[in-house]
């Protein structure tokens, strides 16, 4: 049987990693935050260590410890489904699905008391989600995508608009990134556009700027 000192150790690691990953998702607002990464990452080891309970109690051969914890693994699906979000011909929430995937993996990695596993893959994953994502960044500016920040008024059907405007200029949108602004009827539109090679970014930030409701245009050099 697993002690009651060890359950409690493994429940509060789940939630110091689980916490650490959901904080990234949580800075750059993806539906599935801080706090589903911790649920997860916590049900998770509960499960595994169910599980091995379970093993301990019945006798020898009568109690399989990974049957429970394998539909961890093809539950998540349906979890990770609802993350993920169709924009017109654009999807996002994928590496948050896949995050809450890994995340779960690590739960029952830490329900079995393997703490070195669970480490390491709490470190890869959030290296992953932080580190990586400038490099994907940088590879994406050397195939002439840029990304362009926006301020804009929060109001209905703006984003059409600028959809439409960039659609004009066969300009693709690869990335949305909303965030609003304290105290105010504004936001923060960061996009991240594929621009055709025969179109200069000054005509871009132009057809951007007369729009209405778009008060200011900044983009970055790939």
């Amino acid at each position: 049987m697993i002690s009651n000192e060890a359950i409690v150790i493994r429940l509060v690691l789940a939630a110091i990693f689980g916490g650490i990953v959901g904080m990234e998702r949580e800075t750059v607002n993806r539906p599935a935050g801080f706090r589903t990464h911790i649920l997860v990452c916590v049900g998770s080891a509960l499960i595994m260590m169910t599980s091995m309970n379970l093993f301990y109690l019945f006798p020898p051969g009568s109690a399989d410890p990974g049957r429970i914890a394998a539909q961890v693994v093809s539950g998540m699906g349906f979890l990770g489904a609802g993350t993920i979000l169709r924009e017109g011909v654009n999807i996002k929430g994928l590496t948050t699905a896949a995050s809450l995937w890994a995340i779960a993996g690590m739960g029952l990695a830490l329900g079995a008391g393997m703490y070195v596993q669970a480490g390491v893959g709490t470190l890869i994953i959030f290296l992953t989600l932080t580190l990586l994502n400038r490099v994907e960044l940088w590879i994406a500016a050397k195939k002439r995508f840029k990304q362009v920040t926006l301020r804009i008024a929060d109001t209905p059907g703006q984003m059409g608009s600028i959809g439409t405007a960039l659609g004009k200029l066969r300009v693709s949108i690869k990335k949305i990134e909303i965030k609003d602004i304290a105290e105010s009827k504004e936001a923060l539109l960061i996009l991240l556009l594929e621009v055709p090679p025969y179109l200069d970014m000054t005509t871009v930030v132009i057809e951007l700027s007369e729009l209405s409701g778009v008060f200011e245009v900044e983009y970055e050099e790939g």
